[in-house]
């Protein structure tokens, strides 16, 4: 048998040394040796190995000593008094002479190779288990920031050896049925970068939500990442996509979201580190920017392509060098391991009334129960199983508790906080990033928590009623006819990205911008016609943005990405807006830029907004935006889709302002549909052929301007029908008539999702492609196989 080595630099390991450093510390290795040549920067340092830590247990008798302490656990003695004790010995065991000398020596050696006398280092624990490859043991143990000096490092290492029997961890191995001391504990010593004075977060090569893979989600918030991990921050959140970092010339950041970042941790002046709150100045700005995002993407994306599997790593950006390290690295083990052929969807069964608060969804599940508010973690004889813990922030103190919850609400954390990441592996609803869920929560009362209405998560009230539907992905049918989605949440987008569908037959604006931009555009560029209310609070809203028409730009193609991305390359047809008058006075600061109209259904709306003086200027925002998503991000899948174009001249007007705006048909691919929704889209139909690629049905419109119908009356509810003959035969005529001259003929609507037997008729009609909301896909999938069947008996048959 060899000598006992006790100390092995990152240099020097790689993946392969879990079973003697763990996985943390083989990971940091295995990014230092086999990726440096990717740019990647790992800081240097060293790791002990499980063979230290079992010297360290047979010097003074530790690991009899501990034997004693878990059997009397087994006897019943409380895990808590258990626990203290074990840590107690370990704390008071000195460590080994031989190891002691080692960890000094390399901590010698790492100030020689970074020319400081007492480098700062951070000192983590990373559990190993060489026979129990099914063991995890993430966030069981302790890290410390901030170590300088021999002394404080022997001192954080025992620490670091001690945290091996927290409580959390004890309780995990006995639920595990694990052999307590077949568990090692390597720790890991890395030079610290000083984002103390810039900025930390965490990357997923994955949407961490949804699973879905083609982009990567970079979280950012000011000084220590460890406010991140915590879940004691709402962070700014990046999102890049996948494809469109393949070329140089594209910008693949497709979102970006700036969070509250209310707090900080920093360097202490006594101790380690401390939280302070964040600067005002601070709090309303980006992070990280374009390009250091792009730059962490990619070693992000990298690093993925050497496991080969979706990665979940840990980023710094040294304040003093301006410079990005990757501090940590391992396996995303939570949407990867999902099964993607069968898809879980829950929906509330009643509208349900104003939620007692809302948050950040995670997970995409209903959960209920009595409000349990708790300030720390209790014994679980005292948490009630299927209890709501509601509380400010949660740590690994909490998992005991949390494995016993119907559901999770907490005031702070984003996507990426320990509450987030403890709720998805367990498969439990949490609404996180509150703001005041304890302050509103009653302890005591029935409450609703739904994570199933896209990427905000809400509280109700009250036990609300819910379904949940099972489908499996591979048993759906193939058809010739497209069935596509209806999207326009660009929040909810991603979640449905494992349906087999054909693309998106329409993303609707109005959503992006009521949720997301919330202003009248004509109020950001001319806020001179505002009263002086909507300008403070739009002055509010736009904080930051030096150029409010950009602000929309930005906003609206940040959502317009998101939706393209979700289904690329599939075509995503995207309608430009289509408010009514009424609908466009209610944004805000709109009421000086719209006219009172008897009957706004059939006012100024669609095209007729888009060349006119009175919003000619809005529009070319919107046109700025689609071309960014098309040309500067990439996705040019996008296909445009023009509303209530009444008239050619219409038409060609729309064009023309479009074409000033840098969206030329057939430029780069672009494709320019129009809704078929007028009698006289089919009555001149081959001219509206010459001027757009395709044509999309808008059947409530077609029926109402057909049979003369108000759409929204009670009273002639019973008339309104896009069965009636009028209505199927301008159908019919429009399909015969495009496809002569080559143009698709798609409709979008809500009928064929409750009708077959009007499902059907399009299918006989001839229809290209039909257009469904997504917990409807499925339904409208079978029944269009059905009506191909019927038809020629040759389901799924290429055209």
């Amino acid at each position: 048998m060899g000598p006992v080595e006790r100390v092995v630099p990152f240099t020097e390991l790689g993946r392969h040394d879990t079973g003697r450093v763990g996985g943390k510390n083989a990971s940091l290795g295995e990014l230092t040796n086999r990726l440096g040549a990717a740019g990647i920067r790992v800081p240097p340092g060293f790791a002990t190995t499980a063979e230290a830590y079992r010297e360290l247990l047979d010097g003074g008798d530790l690991s009899s000593r501990t034997e004693a302490q878990i059997e009397r656990l087994h006897e019943g003695a409380r895990l808590d008094e258990v626990g203290a004790a074990i840590r107690s010995l370990f704390l008071a065991e000195p460590l080994p002479a031989p190891l002691r000398d080692a960890v000094l020596t390399a901590y010698e050696r790492l100030a020689e190779e970074t020319g400081q006398e007492t480098p700062v280092v951070a000192v983590r624990s990373s559990a190993t288990a060489e026979d129990l490859p099914e063991a995890s043991f993430a966030g069981q143990q302790e890290t410390y920031l901030n170590v300088r000096g021999a002394d404080e490092l022997l001192q954080a290492c025992t620490r670091c050896y001690a945290s091996l029997f927290t409580d959390r961890a004890i309780d995990y191995r006995e639920r595990m049925g694990f052999d307590h001391l077949s568990v090692a504990l390597s720790v890991g010593v890395q030079l610290m970068v000083r984002s103390d004075l810039a900025g930390a977060g965490v990357a997923f090569t994955l949407d961490p939500e949804t699973g879905f893979p083609d982009v990567i989600v970079v979280s950012a918030a000011w000084g220590l990442g460890e406010t991140v991990v915590s879940g004691r921050v709402d962070p700014d959140e990046y999102t890049v996509f996948k494809p469109s970092m393949k070329d140089p010339a594209l910008d693949p950041v497709i979102d970006v979201r700036i969070g509250t970042k209310r707090l900080k941790t920093v360097y202490a002046d006594t101790g380690l580190t401390r939280t302070v709150d964040t600067p005002a100045a601070e709090r309303n700005h980006r992070v990280l920017d374009d390009t250091e995002i792009r730059a962490l993407a990619g070693w992000a994306a990298a690093v993925e392509e050497h496991y080969g599997c979706p990665m979940d790593l840990e980023w710094a950006k040294d304040g003093l060098t301006g410079e990005l390290w990757i501090v940590q690295a391992r396996p995303e083990t939570v949407q990867s391991h999902r099964r993607t052929t069968t898809l879980t969807r829950r929906r509330l069964t009643v509208t349900p009334g104003e939620p007692l608060v809302e948050g950040i969804a995670v997970g995409e599940a209903i959960g209920q129960g009595r409000v349990v508010a708790l300030d720390a973690p209790v014994d679980l004889d005292r948490f009630p199983q299927g209890g709501v813990l509601v509380t400010g922030v949660t740590d690994p103190d909490w998992e005991p508790v949390m494995k016993r919850a119907a559901a999770i609400v907490t005031d702070h954390g984003g996507r990426t906080s320990h509450a987030a990441i403890v709720s998805r592996e367990l498969g439990v609803p949490a609404v996180v990033g509150t703001g005041d869920g304890t302050k509103t929560l009653r302890d005591g009362e029935s409450v609703t928590v739904s994570c199933a209405e896209g990427e905000t998560g809400r509280v109700y009230d009250g036990l609300l009623p819910y379904e949940e539907t099972l489908t499996d992905l591979a048993e759906l049918p193939p058809t010739r006819t497209r069935v596509m989605l209806n999207l326009a949440d660009p929040s909810a987008a991603f979640r449905w990205w494992r349906l087999p569908a054909d693309g998106v037959g329409l993303a609707r604006l109005e959503f992006i911008v009521a949720h997301q931009v919330k202003v009248h555009p004509m109020a950001l560029l001319h806020p001179e016609r505002l009263d002086r209310h909507d300008r403070h609070v739009i002055e509010r809203i736009t904080e930051g943005h030096l150029d409010r028409g950009q602000y929309f730009v930005d906003r609206l193609a940040h959502g317009i990405a998101r939706i393209a991305a979700s289904r690329w390359p599939a075509p995503v047809v995207v309608r430009t807006s289509d408010f009514k008058t009424n609908e466009y006075a209610k944004l805000l600061g709109g009421r000086p830029f719209e006219p009172d109209e008897a009957n706004p259904m059939i006012g100024w709306r669609g095209a007729s907004r888009y060349y006119s003086d009175g919003y000619r200027e809005g529009f070319a925002l919107e046109c700025r935006a689609l071309r960014r998503v098309r040309d500067v991000m990439g996705l040019t899948n996008v296909v445009v889709m023009i509303p209530f174009c009444r008239t050619l001249g219409e038409a060609d007007r729309v064009l023309a302002v479009m074409a000033e705006e840098g969206l030329v048909r057939g430029e780069n691919g672009l494709r320019v549909y129009v809704m078929a929704e007028i009698p006289a889209n089919i009555i001149l139909a081959e001219d509206f052929a010459e001027r757009f690629d395709g044509f999309s049905i808008g059947s409530n419109d077609l029926t109402q301007l057909t049979l003369g119908v108000d759409r929204d009356s009670e009273a002639l509810a019973h008339v309104f029908d896009e069965r009636d003959p009028a209505v199927v035969r301008s159908i019919q005529a429009l399909a015969a008539r495009a496809h002569t001259v080559g143009r698709p003929v798609g409709l979008c609507g809500q009928r064929p999702s409750d009708d077959p037997a009007f499902t059907a008729l399009l299918v006989e009609a001839g229809l290209d492609s039909i257009s469904v909301a997504p917990d409807s896909f499925a339904a409208v999938k079978r029944h269009v196989a059905q009506a191909e069947e019927a038809l020629d008996g040759s389901p799924g048959r290429e055209e």
